[in-house]
């Protein structure tokens, strides 16, 4: 009975074990697959899905290749807040990349009156010792300071040519601060003067590699300006300025904006400088140009505080009182006002007096028309050969005695007007001075405004319609078509643009000749040239000539396929009738197989008289000249 009783008991307990342990056996595995199914949920909604989830038990095991080990720790953060972090076991690798990236290369160069600054990070392939010796050898007798840190990794594509770029910005930029990467290029800088900082912007655009990208910020000091002068004009209903001066930017945009209300459509500009007579310089302008446009037609000319107003000839009495009682009543105190009505001019057998001086695209000056006295056509004469040099001018302007007072100061400031012009007249009559022609300088106008105004007083009227022509511009380092010319002989030299035998194709020996050419005729813009090809005597005339001009062909299409612009060139084949050389030799005829570059001379301007032939036809339907003048 006892056995029975104890079988039974230990029965029991057996089988409660074994249920027990059953229960906890499905209660473990219930815990497992809710973990590894709540992690892994979590790790996808995070976008971690490399993670790969196993469970033993309560622990939690994180398997999977992290690109990095800042992704790895996002893992267990991200495990840890799905089941207790102490279960989380990490068994995650790192992906490890073959090669680093390389560090970001830049420097960062700063000059002033101090010396030289540079700091950055520049590959040891970069000679730092060279580099640093070029910025001693810029600073002079001033310090460098080198802040440069070294990496060794090789140099990213571009880095030595923007380097070698900035180096050479740096000598033209005494007062800069570069900052040099592999593709960009970032300078700021303050230049001496407005001419200057259009030199250097020109300059510095051509120079820099085609891959790199150039910001470029120069700044210039403000000009004084002596007189401050603004001219205003309508002429035939269409404004313009032939002056403008502003002493700050918001006085600039108020003066446009009224030139633009007064009907002026483009682009205009206007100077910013030092000098102006009164802080309420826009409100005189301002009112002055709408007044101008209520007249119509006519001109408003500021020097300093005097203010010229000159209406058209024919401007109805009424208006003109009308306008010039609101002008004085508007202006500001310290403006003077003076205003003209012209007059028709009283008629004479020999017509309205003029005095006319022309200056050729070749430099020739001319002077013509009529002039007070002996002295003053040997003072006006003398005056043109200080500004153009002796032999470039030419006088043949006939004394006449009647003419207006102040004439000889008015033919003066004329010649000086023209002096600022690369070809073009000044017509002076004895209500006007016209000024017209091109020039290379975008500030001529306002100069030559400034100019007569300070020659002839406020009251002077003057008509000024100067082109400007980018050729021209000295300031941008465009050489002009004569020194082209020179440039390219000087460029070929002893060598020769060479052809396959008896053929009309280039020699591969022609490529570097033709790659000089191209940079220059790059720069030399739209000039007309004649590409001439020559040949020696050999062969039929007839064939000779006609390979000669394929070959000259030839080379145009070879300038041509470098960017060259080739608009006004012409091609032209001489064959054999031009020899250099004796053809009866060899050297000879080698020497007449040759192509030749030649600048076409332009006709002078219709609108321009510039021959001697037309001074001397004018000069004979005025009068026999006076005698003791020297003429013939």
């Amino acid at each position: 009975m006892r056995l029975s009783s104890l079988f039974t008991i230990v029965g029991t307990f057996s089988a409660a074990a074994a249920v027990s342990l059953v229960s906890a056996y499905f209660s473990v595995g219930m815990i497992e697959t809710a973990s590894e199914s709540d992690v892994l949920n979590e790790l996808d909604r995070e976008g971690l899905t490399w993670a790969e989830v196993d469970t033993n038990g309560l622990q939690v095991f994180l398997i999977g290749t992290a690109p990095d080990e800042a992704t790895r720790f996002k893992a267990l953060s991200t495990a840890g807040r799905v089941v207790d972090a102490a279960r989380v076991i990490d068994q995650m690798l790192i992906d490890e990349p073959e090669d680093f990236a390389p560090p970001h290369f830049s420097a960062e160069i700063m000059r002033n009156d101090a010396g030289i600054s540079i700091i950055g990070l520049i590959p040891a392939s970069s000679d730092r010792e060279d580099l640093l010796s070029q910025f001693s050898e810029i600073a002079g007798d001033l310090e460098v300071s080198d802040l440069l840190d070294v990496a060794d990794y090789p140099a990213p594509d571009g880095w030595d040519a923007a380097l070698r770029f900035a180096v050479g910005a740096l000598r033209d930029l005494p007062r800069s601060q570069i900052s040099v990467d592999a593709e960009r290029i970032a300078i700021k800088a303050m230049t001496e003067s407005g001419e200057e900082k259009r030199r250097l912007e020109t300059s510095l655009a051509r120079r820099k590699p085609d891959d790199l990208r150039l910001a470029l910020t120069l700044t210039a000091p403000r000009p004084v300006i002596t007189p401050f002068t603004l001219r205003f004009v309508i002429e035939e209903g269409k404004p313009r300025f032939d002056a403008c001066s502003a002493d700050s930017e918001a006085g600039r945009d108020r003066i446009l904006r009224a030139a633009s209300r007064a009907g002026l459509e483009g682009k205009a500009s206007c100077t910013l400088g030092l000098g102006v007579p009164s802080r309420r310089w826009p409100d005189a302008v301002e009112i002055a140009i709408a007044k101008l446009a209520e007249l119509g037609d006519g001109s408003v000319t500021f020097t300093n505080a005097d203010v010229a107003l000159v209406a058209v000839e024919g401007t109805e009495q009424v208006l003109f009182d009308r306008v010039v009682g609101e002008l004085e009543a508007a202006l500001p105190e310290v403006f003077a006002l003076h205003a003209t009505l012209p007059k028709a001019p009283e008629e004479s057998d020999e017509g309205p007096p003029e005095f006319i001086a022309t200056l050729s695209p070749e430099g020739a000056v001319q002077l013509r028309g009529r002039i007070g006295s002996e002295v003053a056509r040997q003072t006006a004469d003398s005056f043109a050969r200080a500004r153009f040099g002796s032999e470039k001018v030419y006088t043949a302007a006939r004394i006449d005695e009647a003419l207006p007072g102040g004439w000889a100061v008015r033919t003066l400031a004329g010649i000086e007007a023209l002096a600022q012009l690369v070809n073009g007249a000044v017509t002076v009559t004895p209500d006007l001075i016209r000024v017209t022609g091109k020039t290379g300088n975008t500030e001529a106008s306002a100069e030559i405004a400034r100019l007569l105004t300070a020659k002839l007083g406020d009251e002077a009227n003057f008509d000024i319609n100067v082109e400007y022509v980018k050729k021209f511009d000295a300031s941008l380092g465009i050489p002009t078509p004569q020194e082209c010319e020179a440039q390219i002989v000087e460029i070929i030299g002893d060598r020769k643009i060479t052809f396959e035998p008896s053929s009309a194709t280039l020699d591969a020996s022609a490529k570097d000749i033709l790659d000089e050419l191209a940079d220059l005729l790059k720069k030399c813009g739209d000039i007309p040239i004649e590409i001439g090809g020559h040949t020696d005597s050999q062969g039929r005339e007839s064939m000779n000539e006609e390979l000669s001009r394929e070959r000259a062909q030839s080379v145009l299409d070879a300038l041509r396929g470098r960017l060259v612009p080739v608009a006004s060139y012409t091609v032209k084949g001489y064959g054999e009738v031009e020899p250099i050389a004796d053809n009866a030799t060899e050297d000879g005829r080698e020497a007449n197989r040759r192509i030749e570059f030649k600048l076409l001379r332009l006709e002078p301007d219709e609108d321009v008289e510039t021959t001697l032939e037309q001074v001397e036809d004018q000069q004979g339907a005025d009068a026999a000249p006076a005698e003791g003048t020297g003429d013939e």
